[in-house]
């Protein structure tokens, strides 16, 4: 072989090698590449998996959050529930009370009339009666104050079944007071809106 392809020769492997050389840089880069590319993708994968993992946990406090607010609106309703309940239970146990009471001195009332209604007619002490009508009055207003009310102007008007008691009838003194009551044997009281004692009356027929 002559010098001058030998010098050809060399030149055609020294190209090659470098060719190759040329070839192997571009693979390694590629690879390099590739390899940025998936740690890149990895990254972002995990940072998406950060974000659910973030938001799942967020979602999961939301829900605790709602389950607290919800609980507690059921307490607060049964305790509001409860405290109307025993309110209206202690209202209605001082009412009872105090509507056995009254019921139980009525008939002291009554007494009080009598003796004070005997004493007139029989013109005694006049400072005997005047005590009798202090102690009366006192004693009325008292109830009053209690809201116990009497039924009064009743004679003349049309029989009530709701607040009367019909003891007995009488041949009416008019035509006008039939159906109406003639006398109050025994006065009706009423509580607020309650009849606590019905008035015992006489009706004309």
């Amino acid at each position: 072989m002559t010098e001058k392809e030998n010098i050809s020769k060399e030149k055609m492997d020294k190209d090659k090698l470098a060719s190759e050389e040329q070839v192997g840089e571009q693979e390694q880069n590629i690879k390099a590449e590739k390899g940025t590319e998936n740690q890149e993708a990895e990254a972002e994968e995990n940072q998406e998996a950060q974000e659910k993992e973030e938001l799942s946990a967020e979602e999961k406090l939301q829900i605790e959050n709602q389950e607290l607010k919800d609980k507690f609106l059921r307490l607060y309703s049964e305790f509001e529930n409860y405290r109307r309940r025993t309110s209206k239970e202690r209202l209605e146990l001082i009412k009872t009370a105090s509507e056995d009471v009254l019921k139980d001195l009525i008939p002291v009332v009554d007494d009080f009339e009598r003796a004070i209604k005997a004493e007139e007619k029989e013109g005694g002490d006049k400072n005997a009666l005047e005590g009798s009508l202090l102690i009366y009055n006192k004693l009325i207003k008292v109830l009053e104050s209690k809201g116990l009310k009497v039924m009064e102007d009743q004679v003349g008007k049309d029989f009530d079944s709701e607040h009367q008691e019909a003891i007995t009838k009488i041949p009416a003194p008019s035509e006008d007071m039939k159906g109406k009551v003639i006398d109050v044997v025994e006065k009706g009281y009423m509580l607020g809106d309650k009849v606590v004692r019905f008035a015992k009356v006489v009706i004309g027929s």
